[in-house]
């Protein structure tokens, strides 16, 4: 492929996009998409799961034991990010994703099939823990690369609606995952669910992998990453020159990304189950909430991205957090075991985190420059999930099983705390120049 830049846009034309660009963005979004129902669908299945895995006659000890495998996935993702985000800054966004899609559907396709506990013993958490390590390798580099891969795809003046996009796709993943847990639970019995119903779901995650992974192929790299490849800027060592020429922007990145991981994993991932736990509404209702109010999501985030283009990455993502600060105390206190309860609940919530899902692709892509982005977005923020979201909904257990469960807001709002004060204090990045 020619390593030729081409052509700028002619004036006037700064907000439209291109059929290229179109096309860049509608195969970055589905590819990333199915490759967010593989990881979704671990949470979703989490009380099966433990079930299968992790029999001990004690369903809280249980589950406790299949969170903190699901947490433990979470740790191999700063070292995901770290790998895959330096892979696609040295040879190209569209090789970073195609490999991340694979990992994840390989893995997906492995939890399906490995025996239960009963079957095999031992070897069945030993196998499952493992896949779950490829999956948060996978996760880590994923958000890297698809983000400046979007980002990189905009037309001027539109870069946050494109960057919303990966959210969009994250959101879309975890609804299909929703509407597959939310069919399964539904038509099949208890028993027939626990012997392999839920593991077909983890099949058709696998095999629309299998479909990312042939739009990914067929789209091409972004205009910054192939100006950076033909002007020499590419770095050998992406990693270091993030450390060392951009610390306070990996360590913004990381303050951005507290307060929205950690709402987004107990919101849109794990409130159906903690909603089940702690007040006894069915699983299979608690779930139809959660896939009601993530096409309401879905839906509005190209938007939101758009009114960030319009008035700025920083009231948009101060409103986010500034919400969560002043509403999780009552959020979290009316939660009870109706429908309408967790509804209102799950949709306030999402609501608001639009503000950061609409903006965090871009606000982050716009810190770094093109011979570093992948890297510079991915490390970051996987080392701000690892600790604040891939701990929330262990923790939020652990609170329940500790007779705690009334202080869950005191971190939800503590946490948006330290984001609302990064947000406030940062720099607009709306119109600053992007290569």
């Amino acid at each position: 492929m020619s390593t030729e830049p081409r052509t700028a846009p002619a004036p006037g034309t700064a907000h439209r996009l291109t059929g290229r660009q179109r096309k860049a963005i509608v195969a970055g979004t589905i590819g990333n998409t199915v490759e967010w129902v593989d990881w979704a669908l671990y949470s979703i299945f989490a009380k099966i799961i433990a079930d299968e895995f992790f029999p001990s006659g004690n369903e809280a000890v249980a589950l406790l034991s299949t969170l903190a495998v699901f947490a433990v996935g979470f740790v191999m993702r700063p070292v995901g990010a770290a790998v895959l985000g330096v892979y696609a800054d040295r040879h190209g966004r569209k090789k970073g994703m195609t490999l991340t899609v694979g990992l994840m559907a390989g893995a997906a396709f492995v939890i399906a099939l490995t025996p239960s506990y009963e079957t095999i013993g031992f070897l069945a958490p030993l196998v499952l823990l493992v896949a779950r390590l490829v999956q948060g390798f996978s996760a880590g580099g994923e958000f890297g690369s698809s983000s400046a891969f979007l980002v990189e795809s905009a037309a001027r003046g539109r870069r946050a609606f494109a960057g919303s996009w990966q959210q969009v796709s994250v959101a879309g993943g975890v609804l299909i995952a929703s509407l597959l847990g939310t069919l399964t639970t539904s038509l099949l019995s208890d028993e027939t669910l626990h012997a392999w119903g839920w593991r077909i779901a983890f099949v058709i995650g696998g095999l629309l992998g299998l479909v990312g992974l042939w739009l990914r192929v067929s789209v091409e790299d972004t205009d910054s990453f192939t100006r950076a490849q033909g002007s020499g800027r590419t770095r050998s060592n992406p990693l270091k020159a993030m450390f060392v020429e951009h610390p306070g922007a990996a360590l913004r990145v990381a303050g951005i990304t507290i307060a929205g991981t950690l709402t987004y994993y107990i919101w849109v991932n794990y409130l159906p189950t903690y909603a089940n736990l702690t007040t006894g509404i069915p699983l299979s209702t608690a779930l139809l909430s959660q896939t009601l109010c993530l096409v309401v999501f879905v839906v509005l985030l190209p938007f939101v991205g758009l009114l960030s283009d319009r008035l700025g990455r920083k009231p948009t993502m101060a409103a986010f957090a500034g919400g969560f600060v002043v509403l999780a105390w009552p959020l979290l206190h009316l939660l009870d075991d109706s429908f309408l309860s967790l509804f209102l609940v799950q949709l306030t919530g999402m609501l608001l985190i639009l503000g950061y899902s609409a903006n965090c692709a871009v606000i982050m892509a716009e810190q770094f420059p093109a011979e570093i982005r992948a890297t510079g977005i991915a490390l970051p923020y996987a080392l701000a999930v690892a600790l604040f979201g891939g701990t929330a909904p262990y923790l939020t257990t652990w609170m329940h099983g500790s007779g705690h469960s009334d202080l869950l807001w005191l971190y939800v709002a503590g946490a948006s705390l330290i984001s609302f004060l990064v947000y406030v204090t940062m720099p607009e990045t709306k119109d600053k120049e992007f290569h």
